[in-house]
């Protein structure tokens, strides 16, 4: 495996981050989650594009132009000879003094690492997972803002070892005033009387490029699709329900919280989005190889 590290590739033995780099330290630091599907990156310009709003919000200037990082991204796939695969791009504050002070920190370093992800077993995308509530709520606005794909991951870390005590690979995060935000790593969706619903930004969810994707899906099927405030109550109450992520891609929830969801097998809306989110994902994407 070759990983680019500030502009230079390294083999997975020698690729090293410094024990001053304050992405280590102190969790500053941005990183966004790609998918390659069929010798494309698939919404590439889209995640570089949240990158960079990542970036302006904690005041992190990139040392790379929006275009040199899509390129960087490309030539990392090629030189590990990726086709179907997952990207992991970070960039952190760089390397500083001990101390939170950023000012120490002289440039920021970006890595990119191309290779596989398998987030969930193959056996949960075709019977459903269950999934619980759990008490670590989702950050707040005003604390680190969720719309922040920070490294600071500390927050949902602590909500995934809640869901592995409780016996399940996943967990629904609350806000501090109860409504549903998201899951560990994953947005949620609900169906109900043929409608889609999903929790809306404002309730701690993470702007998530699957998730819009799959609700761009949804409109063109003739589904209505919403984003209103959504409680436990209307999660056991949904007819189906399903997650979303760049990891995960879609996969549906058949138990919560010892409840079953509809008739505790994945409905046939989830398996239809399915359907066609693989199929985009055929077709889309910055290709790889020319």
């Amino acid at each position: 495996m070759k990983i680019f590290i500030d502009g230079k590739y390294y083999s997975e033995r020698d690729a090293k981050v410094s024990v001053f780099d304050h992405g280590l330290l102190y969790g500053d630091g941005i990183f966004e989650g790609i998918r390659a599907y069929h010798g494309r990156v698939f919404k590439l310009k889209e995640h570089i594009d949240r990158l960079f709003y990542s970036a302006k919000a904690i005041l992190l200037d990139i040392p790379m132009s929006h275009a040199q990082v899509c390129n960087a991204i490309l030539e990392t796939c090629r030189k590990n000879k990726i086709r179907d695969g997952y990207i992991r791009l970070l960039v952190t504050r760089g390397v500083g003094t001990l101390g939170l002070n950023p000012k120490s920190c002289r440039r920021p370093s970006v890595i990119i690492i191309a290779g596989k992800i398998q987030l969930y077993p193959p056996e949960y995308y075709q019977r459903g997972l269950d999934i619980i509530t759990v008490p670590t709520i989702r950050n707040l606005h005003s604390a680190l803002n969720p719309a922040i794909k920070s490294l600071n991951y500390l927050n949902n870390i602590l909500a995934k070892i809640e869901a592995n005590n409780g016996g399940c690979e996943e967990a629904v995060m609350l806000n501090s005033e109860g409504f549903v935000a998201e899951c560990t790593g994953d947005n949620l969706f609900i169906v109900k009387n043929g409608a889609l619903f999903t929790p809306p930004l404002s309730a701690g969810a993470l702007y998530g490029i699957t998730r819009h994707t799959v609700m761009e899906l949804a409109g063109a099927a003739g589904l209505e699709v919403s984003e209103p405030n959504l409680t436990r109550y209307d999660l056991f109450c949904a007819d189906e329900c399903f997650l979303t992520g760049t990891g995960a891609e879609l996969i549906p929830v058949v138990k919560i919280d010892g409840r079953f969801i509809g008739n505790g097998k994945p409905g046939k809306i989830t398996r239809q989005l399915e359907d066609d989110y693989h199929a985009l994902t055929k077709a889309s994407g910055e290709p790889i190889y020319q």
